[in-house]
């Protein structure tokens, strides 16, 4: 049976698939759209999947797409592991501002899912990590922003120093929070 767990920002779901293994090695359905929808209630259709492999130290986010373009996305790991963190950019919730971080990894088998409304990066925590994620929406360049991972209202602690960091031009030029905190209500 697959869990499904909701984590400390409302919405934001840890899924733990039904893994068989033996003797050959491991075999699990990283995705049924009938029964993600059974698990969770959501009817989310996603229309778009995406990989990235990264280096040791590498930090991709945290990155979002506004309205009407905003996107939900189901993050999993094939190889290797990230700590992944998610932002809650939802002015009306309860958790505003909040983020959560959280190991996922080729070895634990868990995904997340993230909902619109929501900043998404990760550090990358093995050489050739490689990362996938369905997203609910187009990726489309005018839409997409990317908060500062170094904002200090975000206080998020990232475990490796700044200076081990491998990150995009793009990324280094992240939005303050005070400049991302009235997109999403």
């Amino acid at each position: 049976m697959i869990a499904y767990k909701e984590l400390e920002l409302r919405g934001v779901l840890l899924i733990q698939p039904r893994v068989f293994e033996d003797a050959r090695g491991y075999f699990f359905e990283s995705f049924n759209e009938a029964i993600f929808r059974l698990g969770t209630g959501l009817n989310v259709t996603f229309v778009q999947d995406n990989e990235s492999m990264s280096h040791k130290g590498t930090v991709r986010g945290l990155h979002f797409q506004v309205p009407p373009k905003a996107q939900a996305k189901l993050i999993r790991v094939v190889r290797g592991s990230i700590i992944d963190v998610v932002v809650d950019l939802r002015k009306s919730s309860p958790t505003f501002g909040q983020h959560i971080m959280i190991e996922l990894s080729a070895d634990n088998k868990s995904q997340l899912f993230v909902p619109e409304g929501f900043a998404h990066g990760f550090i990358v925590m093995q050489d050739n990590t490689i990362v996938n994620y369905k997203c609910n929406n187009y990726y489309s360049p005018d839409a997409e922003r990317c908060l500062s991972i170094f904002d200090s209202q975000l206080n998020i602690q990232w475990p490796i120093s700044h200076d081990e960091m491998v990150i995009s031009e793009k990324d280094t030029k992240g939005l303050a929070w005070s400049a991302c905190n009235d997109i999403f209500f």
